[in-house]
């Protein structure tokens, strides 16, 4: 679907060097279609992404429904602006939300 295909890309996307530059760990809760437990962790050498709990404890935890992450990663849309809608909440820290923006 296109959740699964959506951390196909970014598992694509992560580098080595934006492992090192990041250190951080996203976890993402999704409700919804293709929902659930997906992570991509930026902390672990050579870093990783996919579905269930991330290897080590999320830095980040953030929850929308599955719609509105899609939405988040191929509209390239400001991931902050991901959560204007009122049912999606965002815990831990900012500063790392901001270096995955950078990633996309």
């Amino acid at each position: 679907g296109p959740v699964a295909e959506t951390f196909r890309v970014i598992q694509g996307a992560v580098t080595e060097e934006y492992v090192r530059r990041t250190q951080g760990v996203f976890q993402f809760e999704l409700s919804g279609d293709g929902g659930g437990t997906w992570y991509i962790d930026l902390k672990t050498k050579g870093g990783s992404a996919g579905f269930g709990k991330p290897p080590v404890t999320a830095d980040v935890v953030m929850s929308m429904s599955s719609a509105d992450f899609v939405k988040m990663f191929t509209d390239k849309l400001k991931l902050l602006m991901g959560f204007m809608p009122g049912n999606s909440t965002i815990k831990g820290d900012m500063k790392l939300t901001l270096s995955l923006e950078k990633m996309l």
